[in-house]
């Protein structure tokens, strides 16, 4: 049973797909957070690489945009596949590109000169120089639209069948060409009185989303909260229903714990075992752990069943979390070869489920299955997280005996002065370690100081110290705790 249940009833707009009651994917569309992948933009480029063969262009948002060299016309057009991309991209000159990968963390987005313009059931590219059809047509039919392509389209030009193609005929096909040829003139008309680098095609990302994964659904049905949004969906593969009451329709279906289960570090599994996620710029880290799970037969039994079910909600949390890049894995350690392949085909079995392009590399010497996963924006933990003011992002701040010890010395630099007390501000905790729970290094460390200490405790989620007040000591023993 699938499900497809679609809020818009706000500015923060989301979807979740939900297949035999598991939600299988949540995506979210924020206005600070659009995706800007599709996108079309006029650009300037500003510095040309040599060494990366690649080039930053300014596009007219905050960061300039990453380039490479394999996806400019002039180079896919080549011959000479050795040449640098100095000699397909000039400092200062103008060009149109297509946001392939939202920007993440202080990298700017990644762009292609290769622009696709998406239809129902081709994607034209009108420099693309390529013919490909969806790996979900058969062979036989693969042959068909390969010929019907190289029939239709132009040299320098390419075409992907998607996988409604198969049921088109070829006079709906060749019309679809013509409009996206049009729709393509008409936006390549826009860059000829634009001076400055700016937006020419913005996409409509979010509907282009539903209507994607609508058109993969084979039955089940829609849950819709907007009235239009249904019109705009009806008469597809499965049924579609309008939803008006007055709770979110998230909450009636049920989805929102799902939303809070993705946002935890830590997810457990139904046999006791859990899971630890480690977001970071550069790359993913989930440590499988049997935790609770001890098994009923011998331990390497335990651990292969451990990870294999862990490997199948991997995967799972990987799509619902939006994870893309690099991710390592730490299964238990498995003793048997066998045991490892089995695991590393689960893994595989269960990727091939997912729409975007993935890959497993295998596992490495230590242990670690190591796979890939495109990322074109940020996953819902960077969506909707922001770095903890306390720690700053790194999970862990200083302890009460680390801001105790840094106390003590800056204590020490005011020894001996004129000073008869000094009146601290800090929390319990850091007081306790500074002169014990019991009090009694306090008078060790007056004595070394040759002044009083007195202290005013507040209550704080972060460790602190602040020397408020040196002087008399009756004055300051009056504002004391």
């Amino acid at each position: 049973m699938e499900r497809l249940i679609v809020n818009t009833a706000s500015r923060e707009k989301r979807f979740a797909y939900i297949k035999d009651n598991r939600v299988e994917k949540i995506i979210f569309d924020r206005p600070e957070h659009r995706s800007l992948v599709g996108n079309i933009y006029f650009g300037t480029v500003t510095k040309v690489l040599p060494g990366m063969n690649a080039a930053f262009i300014d596009i007219g948002t905050e960061k300039n945009a990453y380039l490479h060299r394999d996806v400019i016309p002039s180079f896919v057009a080549s011959q000479e596949k050795e040449k640098n991309i100095t000699s397909f991209v000039r400092q200062g000159e103008k060009m149109m590109v297509q946001v392939d990968k939202d920007a993440t963390g202080t990298k700017g987005p990644k762009v292609t000169a290769i622009i696709e313009i998406p239809g129902t059931h081709l994607i034209y590219m009108p420099k693309g120089h390529y013919l490909a059809v969806s790996k979900k047509i058969s062979d036989d039919s693969q042959k068909d639209l390969k010929h019907l392509g190289n029939q239709i389209k132009k040299d320098e030009e390419g075409l992907i069948f998607r996988t409604s193609s198969v049921n088109a005929a070829e006079a709906e096909i060749q019309g679809e060409l013509n409009q996206l040829r049009q729709r393509y003139e008409e936006i390549f008309q826009r860059t000829l009185s634009m001076k400055n680098p700016g937006l020419i095609y913005q996409t409509d990302h979010f509907s282009e989303m539903i209507l994607d994964e609508v058109a993969r659904m084979t039955a089940g049905e829609v849950m819709v909260d907007d009235l239009s949004l249904k019109k705009r969906l009806d008469g597809g593969n499965v049924p579609v229903s309008y939803y008006n009451g007055k709770e979110n329709i998230f909450s009636v279906f049920k989805v929102e714990p799902e939303i809070d289960k993705a946002l935890k570090r830590v997810v457990w599994l139904d046999n006791g075992a859990y899971l630890i996620f480690d977001e970071t710029e550069a790359l993913t880290i989930v440590d499988v752990n049997t935790g609770k799970f001890s098994g009923k037969i011998d331990y390497q039994d335990t651990v292969f069943k451990t990870n294999q079910l862990a490997a199948k909600e991997i995967v799972r949390q990987l799509r619902l979390r939006d994870i893309g890049g690099i991710v390592l894995i730490d299964f238990i350690d498995m003793k048997r070869e066998q045991d490892k392949e089995k695991i590393r085909h689960t893994v595989e079995i269960e990727l091939a489920k997912d729409e975007k392009r993935t890959k497993v590399i295998g596992f490495t010497p230590l242990g670690i299955l190591q796979l890939t996963r495109k990322r074109t924006k940020v996953s819902i933990s960077e969506a909707m997280q922001v770095k903890c003011r306390v720690c700053n992002g790194t999970g862990r701040v200083l302890s009460a005996e680390t801001i105790a010890f840094r106390l003590e010395r800056e204590l020490m630099e005011h020894r001996s002065t004129e000073y008869e007390a000094v009146l601290v501000e800090t929390t319990s905790e850091v007081k306790d370690a500074l002169i014990s729970p019991d009090g009694s290094y306090k008078e060790v460390l007056e004595e070394l100081l040759q002044f009083k200490i007195y202290f005013s405790i507040q209550p704080s989620i972060e460790h602190y110290y602040r020397l408020t007040q040196f002087g008399d000591e009756q004055e300051i023993s009056f504002k004391a705790d």
